[in-house]
């Protein structure tokens, strides 16, 4: 199982990863362990979660949502209302 996430940072940018162990990867995240991007804008929020049943569906979402506007992103985020 792998998941797609999405984080708020704190100049409120969405960032969206994908992942086998979500737990491990907000950590890292969180130690500054993770991108280059997110360690740069912490604290982060998680605000958006899919499961996926392999590493190649979760990567097609999240170029998938990559792609979009940050008002698209913001919509995903609210209708799951994490």
């Amino acid at each position: 199982m792998y998941y797609l996430y999405m984080v708020r940072l704190s100049d409120n940018s969405l960032y969206c990863g994908i992942t086998k162990d979500l737990d491990r990867r907000l950590r890292e995240h969180e130690q500054g362990r993770g991108s280059k991007y997110v360690k740069g804008r912490l604290p982060l929020n998680l605000v958006y979660t899919e499961k996926h049943e392999n590493r190649r569906k979760a990567m097609q979402r999240e170029m998938e949502i990559k792609k979009w506007s940050k008002k698209k992103k913001e919509k995903l985020v609210e209708n799951q209302g994490h």
